[in-house]
Parts: structure tokens; C-alpha cells; sequence
């Protein structure tokens, strides 16, 4: 039994599909598949059931996967221990992001990490939040950058910065001549929201009380922010934006742009970790490069905002 094998079932688990789980270990289908008869032949045991529909793991075979992913996770342990000691930054580094902060964070900071920082092999993915959690608590990804939100207590977090709700108005809408954007002023408005899930739309339904406006026929869900900025700019209806877009917008952009009125809904982002996590260097890198890439002001939470 080795290592290998035990990433093989674990990435078979995972993908429930055995040439996607060769392709994600770099290796060849024939390869992974005979890998894994092997172990099974060891165990004694068929951990996979192999239909033309979809793999999926014997009652056996989930057990045998569940403890394979703490195997390792303490053979990772044991590398990150021994790197930290180097005070190396040399390694695979697995970073998770929201989609409502990738896009108009990861161009400031990470191009130029890579650059200076070529030993380090920073792979980013992007997750919701739930995804993030998950895959975090299995040791699937390293860290996260995400949203401090609800259920977080089981993780270690690390202040990076705070962000701003903005509103994204059509010049059509009844709201574009306001100077700001009460809440009560929503209820009744056309909005797009994103999808349930996304802790960007569950904050802000939770802080303007958008229940009205979530029974609204006029009320859409789909799933990315720079959709829904092209239909408003088309002369349909509101939606909400990050602070940090506000950087990529061109002028004619910028001028459907609203604030909120006193007091600013405002969003934390946290560098999110797991307790057990060791490689404090690489953190203390990622954490730095951030918040250098943002505006200053946004490093602590004003007395105009209030955090939700």
C-alpha cells in the first residue's frame, strides 16, 4: 500500500470518473485503474462499483476512502512541518476563492507573487463558500480567501480587508437619480441577484430585508456579477457590486454607480485556514501581497460601515 494509491482512490472518490482522476493525477488511465485493482487485491476488498452511468464507492470502499484522505492529510503534515523549518516557500500551495472576490482581487495581488516568488506553486480555484468549507476541512485546498460569514469557528481566520456594497443602477431605473441608495428604496426594484449559495446575495437579502423583493416576479437569479452589470447597462433593472470592481470600471460605468446611505454595508474578507495548518510563512506572504494590493482605507472597518 502506498501514498499513491491512496491519492488515486481519493481523487476517484472525488471525481467519480476514472479518466478525469488519471488526468488530475498525471498519469494514464491504465495506469490509475491498475494502481487501484492493486490495492483493492491487498484489501481484499472492491472499493469502486463501476457502471456505465457514474463510479461510485462500495459501502467498503467510502470507509477505506474517508480514512485514506487523514492518511493524507498527516503525510502532508509531515512535508509542511518540514518546510516551515526551512522557512521555504518552495512547494504546491492550494488557494480557494470566492467568484465574488476572485475577479477583481487576484489581478492585483497574484501576477506578481508569481513573479517574485517562482519557487512557489500557487494554484487557485474558485468555490462558494459551503465548497470552500468542505474542501478545506478535507484537506483539498491549503487556505481560502473568502467572506467571514456564518459557521467559520472551525477554521482560523486572518484579517485581510474590508470591502463595500456598491449598487449598480440602470439609467432607466427610478433609482438612478438618487445621489445614495436606501434600503427601503429596493423592495420594488427589478433586481439581479446571484444564486442561493453565495454568501455576496444571502448578506445583502439579510441586511436590506429583500423579502419582498425576493417574491418580486421581477426578481432573477442567475450566477456572475458581470452578467448582470451588462443587463443593467443595457437599461434593465439593479444589481450589486464589490467595492474593488470599481477600479476596472471604464467612466460611463462608473456613473451608474450608487452608495448605499448611512450605514454602508460592508463585507469582511479573511484569510481562512485550517487550526491544524503549519506553513505560517506562505500565509504570512499571501496575507501581506493582499493587503498591499488594496486601498489603505479599506484595511479597517470605518465608522460610516457596518459589517454583515
Amino acid at each position: 500500500m502506498t501514498l499513491q494509491q491512496l491519492e488515486y482512490i481519493v481523487a476517484v472518490d472525488r471525481l467519480r470518473h476514472f479518466a478525469k482522476a488519471a488526468e488530475q493525477c498525471d498519469v494514464t488511465q491504465p495506469t490509475l485503474s491498475a494502481m487501484i485493482q492493486k490495492l483493492e487485491a491487498e484489501l481484499g476488498a472492491k472499493l469502486f462499483e463501476r457502471s456505465s452511468q457514474q463510479v461510485q464507492p462500495t459501502p467498503v470502499g467510502r470507509k477505506i476512502v474517508a480514512q485514506a484522505r487523514v492518511v493524507l492529510a498527516e503525510a502532508n503534515l509531515l512535508r509542511e512541518i518540514a518546510e516551515e523549518e526551512k522557512q521555504t516557500l518552495a512547494g504546491t500551495f492550494r488557494l480557494g476563492i470566492l467568484p465574488t472576490i476572485a475577479p477583481y482581487l487576484l489581478p492585483r495581488f497574484f501576477p506578481r507573487l508569481c513573479k517574485e516568488h517562482p519557487e512557489l506553486d500557487l494554484r487557485v480555484v474558485e468555490l462558494k463558500t459551503a465548497d470552500i468549507k468542505e474542501t478545506l476541512a478535507k484537506g483539498e485546498i491549503d487556505a481560502a480567501v473568502i467572506v467571514n460569514y456564518n459557521d467559520l469557528h472551525l477554521f482560523e481566520q486572518t484579517p485581510l480587508y474590508y470591502e463595500q456594497f456598491l449598487a449598480y443602477v440602470s439609467k432607466e431605473d427610478l433609482l438612478f437619480d438618487r445621489s445614495s441608495i436606501r434600503t427601503a428604496d429596493l423592495n420594488n426594484e427589478c433586481l439581479w441577484l446571484l444564486d442561493e449559495g453565495h454568501c455576496f446575495r444571502d448578506q445583502l437579502e439579510k441586511f436590506c430585508n429583500l423579502k419582498s423583493a425576493r417574491e418580486h416576479r421581477e426578481t432573477y437569479h442567475l450566477g456572475s456579477i458581470e452578467t448582470f452589470m451588462r443587463i443593467v447597462e443595457g437599461g434593465k433593472g439593479v444589481t450589486f457590486i464589490p467595492e474593488l470592481a470599481l477600479d476596472q470600471l471604464t467612466p460611463q460605468q462608473k456613473a451608474l454607480v450608487r452608495p448605499f446611505a448611512l450605514p454602508i454595508p460592508t463585507r469582511e474578507i479573511v484569510f481562512l485556514t485550517s487550526r491544524s495548518f503549519v506553513r505560517h510563512s506562505v500565509r504570512t506572504l499571501l496575507c501581506e501581497a493582499i493587503r498591499a494590493s488594496v486601498p489603505r482605507r479599506m484595511l479597517k472597518l470605518n465608522n460610516s460601515e457596518q459589517r454583515i
